[in-house]
């Protein structure tokens, strides 16, 4: 049985996430980061009489940084959950977010002052070195606190709606208008709870869409410790329905256990399947075929990376048409990372809808996406088919998003006017 469609909810044991490094190496990199960090800045600002509270401030924020980074991943380990864990993590994770931006200021610091000796020794132009240490410095300190505190901010805030609107060509007049509510990368779990999936229900309800479609990364824990707090997605509404994809971290949580779990909340999981639609109601009789051309097949895979943890659940987006009505000519694709566009083009698809990247969440990693996918955030087109990828609806780690807000977005299909 477990390799038919009811593989998704058979108990087969999924490897628990590892951390990407053991636990005390971790702590020991990012403590001698943070002495780098404070070699390269404290000295500075030491050096002038009026600065020499901000140098203690400086030091203080360093050891607290380095003492409770580790704290999240610590508490993994505690069996009892409680308001003290939560605590901890919360502590740790906005540490994690201060020192990143800390880090890479630091390091932007060091190589606008290499070059700015290179240009006085090729110029001979005369440079007050004390001074631009000491105030290079202070700006690196009040740049990377103001940022994590911006930040902060636009991360718990309700995101936003961006509203898009997608030209398909040859859409039927039935779809024309038709809306598909996104949410992607929400990651309930350590700083995202019930309160904060109350309001996104209560903003996505307020669209009124055709749909709604979940792009994966919706968690980030186990079934027990979540359960509460994932369930008012249950009160989602839409014309036909809640439909879910699995991102990477459902699989890094226990998916199957999370599969049985959102199904049973009402929402529809698709993996590797497909729905088929229907518009607007017609006018009149209308044969099948004039039926099924009026459809939307809305179609969704499993996570690019599921088949590494499942067989089973190996992504492919061919295999998720099979069986949809031959007359239909508008095929939307829910998959996780925008790295499956290309099979899905392939697979005559008109539409996917992504998530995943969070738009890189805050400097610089959003430099980094387009190492690993084709696409960082917004409207795009390959081949024939359109990708649009979602900036994310939540964060995950650090709360903070600079750069890179959050967003529910309401996708419209429109004609493609020639």
């Amino acid at each position: 049985m477990c390799g038919t469609r009811l593989a998704a909810v058979c108990p087969r044991a999924v490897p628990a996430p590892t951390d990407p490094m053991p636990f005390r190496s971790m702590s020991v990199l990012t403590a001698l980061l943070h002495v780098l960090i404070a070699l390269r800045l404290v000295p500075a600002l030491a050096s002038s009489r009026p600065l020499w509270p901000l140098a203690a401030l400086a030091i203080v924020a360093l050891l607290v940084s380095a003492a409770t980074i580790p704290l999240p991943f610590l508490s993994r380990g505690i069996a009892k959950k409680t308001s003290a864990v939560d605590v901890l993590k919360w502590i740790g994770l906005i540490s994690m977010g201060w020192f990143s931006s800390l880090f890479v200021l630091t390091i932007l610091r060091d190589v606008g002052m290499l070059l700015t000796w290179a240009v006085g020794a090729a110029s001979g132009m005369v440079i007050d070195w004390p001074a631009l240490r000491q105030w290079s410095a202070v700006a690196v300190l009040g740049v990377a606190t103001a940022i994590s505190l911006i930040g902060f901010v636009n991360a718990r805030r309700t995101a936003g709606i961006k509203r898009v609107d997608v030209p398909i060509t040859g859409l039927p007049a039935a779809l024309d208008g038709f809306t598909i509510a996104q949410l992607s990368d929400i990651h309930v779990g350590p700083t995202i709870k019930g309160g904060y999936i109350r309001r996104i229900v209560e903003a996505v309800n307020g669209l009124d869409a055709d749909v709604v479609a979940i792009t994966g990364d919706l968690v980030d824990g186990t079934v027990p410790e979540l359960r509460d707090h994932i369930a008012p997605l249950a009160g989602l509404r839409a014309r036909h329905g809640t439909f879910v994809v699995t991102g990477n971290h459902e699989y890094y949580a226990g998916a199957h256990a999370w599969i049985v779990e959102l199904r049973r909340l009402g929402l529809t999981v698709l993996l590797n399947e497909h729905v088929v639609l229907q518009g607007r109601p017609p006018r009149g009789a209308q044969t099948d075929e004039e039926v099924n051309a009026d459809a939307l097949v809305l179609a969704g895979v499993t996570d690019f990376t599921a088949g590494h943890f499942d067989a089973a659940h190996a992504s492919d987006p061919r295999a998720s048409l099979v069986g949809a009505p031959l007359g239909t000519t508008t095929r939307v694709l829910l998959a996780h990372q925008p790295r499956s566009a290309a099979a899905a083009a392939d697979a005559g698809f008109h539409l996917q809808l992504s998530g995943h990247t969070h738009g890189g969440q805050f400097f610089p990693w959003n430099l980094f996406v387009p190492l690993q996918q084709p696409f960082t955030a917004g409207l795009h087109k390959l081949s024939d088919m359109w990708v649009y990828v979602s900036r994310g609806t939540g964060y995950w780690g650090p709360p903070k998003r600079f750069g890179a807000p959050s967003e529910i977005t309401l996708l419209r299909l429109v004609p493609e006017r020639l």
